[in-house]
């Protein structure tokens, strides 16, 4: 799956998005995994995954796939694989399937989640504008030391990654875009005259 529709005016850093008050986002319900399999077929292109296989993802871990709506209509949802170091180390080699990814390759509720592949973002209209809260559901302790990944399938979604802060990096896995999160990045450089001796013990506050 990849990373579709819908465009941002302007530039945000995906954890700076903000929380729209128009567009609730949850977990979805059992009951809209058929209604999101088939916007996501029609809205994503390439998407081999349906409901039945979803519904089994969704069970094995129902904070994987998340759902838009506004006054009760669905706009739309955004599917998550939660990899453990495993999952993480097999995406960057090239060694998971993406469209029917083993079980051994996600973290159990036990595990850290190493890495967050977006599966897939399937949205119309306003429905884009929930990305601010699925960023936030993704600073929830369990996922936010994990960076994000995507593989865009569209020019619509290299913008929409450009505008949130993705950028293609170098991996086997073909056209695989990173979102590092801002408390992974490396400060910038400021001159060694400016560090005094209790500067590396504040820096774990």
């Amino acid at each position: 799956m990849g990373m579709e529709r819908g465009s941002l005016t302007a530039r945000h850093d995906f954890d700076s998005l903000p929380l729209s008050p128009d567009v609730d986002v949850r977990c979805a319900q059992s009951g809209e995994i058929a209604a999101l399999a088939e916007m996501a077929h029609r809205l994503v292109p390439g998407v081999q995954i349906g409901a039945v296989d979803l519904a089994k993802y969704f069970a094995f871990d129902p904070q994987s796939i998340l759902t838009f709506t506004r006054k009760g209509n669905l706009l739309g949802g955004m599917a998550f694989l939660f990899l453990n170091d495993r999952g993480h180390d097999a995406l960057l080699l090239d060694d998971i399937c993406l469209t029917a990814p083993e079980r051994r390759y996600l973290a159990s509720a036990n595990e850290d989640v190493a890495a967050v592949y977006i599966w897939a973002i399937a949205a119309t209209g306003r429905g884009v504008a929930g990305l601010g809260r699925a960023a936030a559901h993704l600073r929830q302790i369990r996922f936010r030391e994990a960076d994000c990944y995507a593989q865009p399938s569209t020019v619509a979604g290299r913008a929409l990654m450009r505008a949130t802060g993705f950028e293609p990096i170098s991996s086997f896995q073909p056209d695989l875009w990173r979102y590092e999160r801002p408390w992974h990045r490396r400060p910038m450089h400021i001159p060694e005259a400016v560090f005094q001796a209790r500067s590396f013990a504040d820096a774990r506050h």
